[in-house]
């Protein structure tokens, strides 16, 4: 219980990865990927990836991962250029 508040609190990766709208980034798995840069102590998630990485990047690594998994297809279809005819968002 405590994991998911401090995830709420903080923001997920791949929730702010969606909005990002930056040209270039990276869409599969890109909220992993941002966790995973941050782990590592990378200097500019705001130039790589259109988006801050949030505050405690190992506790939210597995709900990226998760959350990512589940949107796989439809990254997988933006990254190949594939519309789906899906609006929406954040």
């Amino acid at each position: 219980m405590m994991v998911v508040l401090v995830l709420s609190l903080t923001g997920c990766a791949t929730v702010r990865t969606l909005d990002a709208a930056k040209p270039d980034a990276p869409v599969v798995y890109a909220g992993t990927r941002l966790d995973w840069y941050a782990i590592n102590g990378g200097c500019c998630p705001m130039d790589r990836f259109g988006a801050e990485a949030p505050r405690y990047a190992g506790l939210d690594l597995p709900a990226s991962a998760l959350l990512d998994t589940l949107l796989l297809p439809f990254s997988l279809a933006a990254a190949l250029g594939v519309s789906l005819g899906v609006s929406g968002g954040l």
